[in-house]
């Protein structure tokens, strides 16, 4: 069962983290790149309208297995490694979730009204909620190394 556990906790954090990179190293400037504000922007709410609900299943994945893992080990016996990875997605977690019902319906929005200077604003605030998320995701596994 911990295995499972694990895979489970593993493959979210790797589509999770790996989307986040792939949309702000990749994605981001090769559309910026090569589109207009007209294209670029319902481009990234049509790639968000597909890489939020797939994030959020790996954002509950993550927080299932890790809570039942933790639950398994005792909170007090667990690594300190595990405190910092438990804080940190948390932290993510909730950065995740103002992105996705906040800041997210608004780029929807503006983008459906064509209104490509608030579509803009929504997308910059999302973009900092990502790199913010990223650089976060990648000390959360840094904390997990460090509880080995």
């Amino acid at each position: 069962m911990r295995q499972a556990l694990i895979l489970v906790h593993l493959l979210g954090a790797i589509l999770w983290i790996g989307g986040m990179f792939f949309a702000y190293v990749c994605l981001r400037p090769a559309a910026a790149q090569v589109l207009e504000p007209p294209q670029r922007l319902p481009l990234w709410s049509a790639t968000f309208a597909r890489f939020l609900p797939a994030a959020a299943v790996a954002v509950l994945a993550l927080l299932a297995t890790g809570f039942a893992m933790l639950a398994q080990t005792g909170f007090a016996q667990a690594p300190i490694g595990w405190h910092l990875m438990l804080a940190l997605g948390l932290l993510m977690s909730a950065v995740f979730a103002y992105v996705h019902a906040v800041l997210y319906p608004k780029l929807r929005s503006a983008c459906a009204e064509a209104a490509w200077p608030r579509a803009a604003q929504a997308l910059n605030g999302i973009r900092r909620m990502v790199a913010l998320n990223l650089v976060l995701g990648i000390l959360t596994v840094v904390a997990a190394i460090s509880a080995r």
